[in-house]
C-alpha cells in the first residue's frame, strides 16, 4: 500500500512539469467509458488529465485481463473485439510500470448515457393559467469530491417569459443529480424569482477550493434550499398584477454541493434601484442578469455576478472563503471613469486571461473588465447576442473575439482580445442577431466566421470563403479531426457533408435558439458530449461519439478557459465553450498542442 501512494506523489509531481497552469483544477477520475459499438466490439475511451506525466501511458483491462499488446501512448481510446458485456479498467504506465488504476465501468450498450428525472409538479399562477415544466440548461460539479461530474439542471415552468413579456410565471427549480439518476438535492427559487432565459444564471464551480463544488444564483425570499430551510422572509410575494417582480429584497446564495443547504446568503449587488435608470420604467432592462467564475488572481476562482447591459452594467466580484461571501470589487458604468462602457454588453459573457498574465478578464460584449475590475477597453459597438473568444487565428499572438452586432450598422466584428483593436469589419444594415466561429474548412489555416445576413463566411483576414453559410448555433467537437462539427437543435452536421449525426426522441431548449442541456468535454477522450433532455422530458441523455480517435490531448475540463466556459454556457442566451488554444486543422505543425494554459 506505502508503494502505491509513493508512486501517486512521483506521477502527480512528473505531471506537474507538464503544466504551465498556476492554479489547480479539478482532481477528476479518468472519465473512463466503454460502449458497446456493434455486436463484436466495445469502444473504450479515457481521460488524459492536466497532472499526467507527458511519458504516460495505458493499459487496457477487461474483467482484470490486458489487452493491449503495448502500453497505448498515441491516443486515449481502444477498440476491443468482444462479445462480452464485461467490465474495463485501465492503468496508467509510467517508467514501464503500471501507477494508477482507473475506476471499473461495465458497457453501456448504446452511444449514451441516460440520467432519469425527477419532474417537478406543475401548478397554476395567480390568474389561472396552468404549467407543466420542461427540463432546462444544464452543468456539472463534482459535488462530493469522488472526481466523477454530478449533473446541476435547471426546471423551466413552461409558461416561463422572457423579460419583454408580461404574463407570472410558475417556480424556477434547480435539481443535482449523480450519473445514474439520483436526486441529491431540489432547491425551488419561490415565487419571487422569475422563470426566464435572463433571471436565473446558475454557477457550479467549487469556489473555496475544498474539492467540491458548489451552486451559487440570485435567490430571493421565499427560497427553499435543499434541506427545505427558507431563505429571508416565508410569506413574501413581491410580483405585482402583471407578474413581474420590481420590489422586494434581492439575495446572492452559496448552496453546498452536497446537500443543497444555504451556507450564505448576501444582499445581491446591484440592488435593483430606480428602474429607469437601467433603460425602462416596466422592469425589462433592469432584470438582466449574467455571470461566471474566474481566476481574478490567477489562483482562486471568483464568482462573478452581473446586472445590466443595454445601458448601465455592474459587475461585483465575490470570494467565498470559510463558509462566506466576500465582496471582491465592483464595477459600475454610473462610476465617471466607466461611464463610455456603458451599454456594451451581450446576452452573454465569456472569462479568459486575454493579456497573458495569469489572471482571467471578464469580456462582455463589447467591452473588457480587467482582472482588477478596472475597465480595459470598450469599442464603443454596442450590444450583440453572440460573442466567441478564442486564438481563432494561429499565426497571430494572442487570443481574438468574433462578435455580432444589433446596431443595424456595424454587422461583425473580428477584434484583438487584448486591446479591443478591430482586425477586420464587415457592416450591415441589419440586426445581426446570431453569428458563429468555428474551423469547419481545411484549406485555410485558422477559423471561420460567419453570421446572419447573408454576409457569407469569413477566414481570419476577413475574404469571403464561401457565399452560402452554414448553421449559425453551436459548434462542437465531434469527430477524429481537429475541425469542429456544427450542432443545431439535436443535430450535428459537418460542414459540406451534411447531418452526420441526430439524437433520436430528444429536443432542444430554449425556443428559437435550439441549444442543448450542456455541451461539454464530460467522458472519454478530448471530444465533447452532447447533453439533451428527452422530448417527454423524463431523463437527460448524455452522447458520445464512439468512433477511434487517433489523436491524444488533455481533457478539455482541464483548459481553465474552456472549464470556465462551460460554467457560464447557461447563462442568458448559451454559447459554445472554447479553450485559451488553438485547436484545429494545422495545430500539429504551429507547437501550440498544449492546451495545460
Amino acid at each position: 500500500m506505502k508503494a502505491n501512494y509513493l508512486w501517486m506523489l512521483l506521477f502527480t509531481i512528473a505531471g506537474l512539469f507538464n503544466t504551465s497552469a498556476q492554479h489547480k483544477m479539478e482532481d477528476l477520475n479518468r472519465g473512463l467509458v466503454a460502449i458497446r459499438t456493434n455486436p463484436k466490439e466495445v469502444y473504450v475511451a479515457w481521460r488524459l488529465l492536466e497532472s499526467d506525466s507527458k511519458n504516460v501511458s495505458f493499459n487496457v483491462y477487461r474483467d482484470g485481463v490486458l489487452l493491449n499488446n503495448q502500453p497505448i501512448k498515441q491516443s486515449t481510446n481502444f477498440l476491443d473485439a468482444t462479445i462480452k458485456n464485461a467490465t474495463y479498467q485501465i492503468k496508467a504506465v509510467l517508467d514501464n510500470k503500471e501507477v494508477l488504476a482507473s475506476e471499473k465501468v461495465k458497457v453501456w450498450q448504446q452511444n449514451y448515457l441516460e440520467i432519469p428525472l425527477q419532474i417537478p409538479q406543475g401548478g397554476t399562477t395567480p390568474d389561472g393559467v396552468s404549467y407543466t415544466y420542461t427540463a432546462n440548461d444544464a452543468s456539472v460539479g463534482d459535488l462530493d469530491g469522488d472526481g466523477q461530474y454530478e449533473v446541476i439542471l435547471k426546471w423551466n415552468p413552461t409558461n416561463a417569459k422572457d423579460n419583454s413579456h408580461e404574463g407570472y410565471t410558475g417556480n424556477v427549480y434547480i435539481d443535482a443529480y449523480t450519473m445514474t439518476g439520483k436526486l441529491k438535492w431540489r432547491v425551488d427559487l419561490g415565487i419571487n424569482i422569475r422563470a426566464g432565459a435572463h433571471y436565473t444564471q446558475f454557477m457550479v464551480y467549487d469556489l473555496d477550493g475544498d474539492g467540491k463544488a458548489e451552486m451559487a444564483c440570485k435567490t430571493a425570499d421565499g427560497t427553499k434550499d435543499g434541506l427545505g430551510n427558507i431563505i429571508g422572509e416565508t410569506n413574501k410575494d413581491y410580483r405585482n398584477k402583471v407578474g413581474r417582480i420590481t420590489q422586494g429584497s434581492e439575495y446572492l446564495t452559496v448552496f453546498d454541493g452536497e446537500t443543497g443547504k444555504a451556507i450564505s446568503t448576501t444582499d445581491y449587488l446591484p440592488a435593483r434601484g430606480d428602474l429607469e435608470a437601467w433603460g425602462d420604467t416596466y422592469g425589462n432592462r433592469v432584470d438582466r442578469f449574467l455571470g461566471g467564475v474566474a481566476y481574478l488572481d490567477g489562483q482562486h476562482p471568483s464568482l462573478v455576478m452581473c446586472r445590466g447591459y443595454y445601458t448601465r452594467t455592474v459587475i461585483a466580484a465575490w470570494d467565498f472563503k470559510d463558509g462566506q461571501l466576500l465582496k471582491r470589487w465592483v464595477f459600475d458604468t454610473d462610476d465617471k471613469v466607466n461611464q463610455e462602457y456603458a451599454g456594451q454588453g451581450n446576452h452573454s459573457l465569456s472569462i479568459a486571461d486575454v493579456d497573458e498574465d495569469g489572471k482571467d478578464e471578464i469580456i462582455y460584449g463589447s467591452m473588457t473588465v480587467d482582472n482588477d475590475g478596472t475597465g480595459l477597453y470598450t469599442t464603443g459597438l454596442g450590444h450583440g447576442d453572440a460573442l466567441h473568444v478564442s486564438d481563432f487565428d494561429p499565426n497571430r499572438p494572442g487570443l481574438e473575439v468574433f462578435m455580432p452586432h444589433e446596431n443595424k450598422k456595424d454587422g461583425v466584428t473580428f477584434r484583438s482580445a487584448r486591446t479591443g483593436e478591430i482586425i477586420w469589419q464587415h457592416k450591415k444594415n441589419i440586426d445581426v442577431g446570431r453569428g458563429l466561429a468555428a474551423d469547419i474548412d481545411s484549406t485555410h489555416l485558422g477559423a471561420e466566421f460567419w453570421a446572419m445576413g447573408d454576409m457569407g463566411v469569413y477566414n481570419v483576414k476577413g475574404k469571403v470563403v464561401d457565399s452560402k453559410i452554414p448553421s449559425i448555433n453551436f459548434a462542437i467537437w465531434w469527430d477524429n479531426d481537429l475541425q469542429r462539427e456544427l450542432l443545431d437543435g439535436t443535430t450535428i452536421s459537418k460542414y459540406g457533408i451534411g447531418t452526420i449525426f441526430t439524437a433520436e426522441n430528444c429536443s432542444s431548449n430554449n425556443g428559437t435558439k435550439a441549444t442543448p442541456s450542456l455541451q461539454a468535454d464530460l467522458f472519454g477522450d478530448w471530444r465533447e458530449e452532447v447533453m439533451f433532455r428527452t422530448s417527454d422530458n423524463s431523463a437527460l441523455r448524455i452522447y458520445i461519439n464512439s468512433d477511434v480517435s487517433t489523436r491524444r490531448l488533455t481533457t478539455l475540463m482541464h483548459n481553465r478557459q474552456y472549464r470556465m466556459a462551460i460554467v457560464w454556457q447557461n447563462v442568458g442566451y448559451n454559447q459554445p465553450p472554447w479553450p485559451s488554444f488553438y485547436l484545429g486543422y494545422g495545430m500539429d505543425s504551429l507547437d501550440k498542442t498544449t492546451i495545460n494554459k
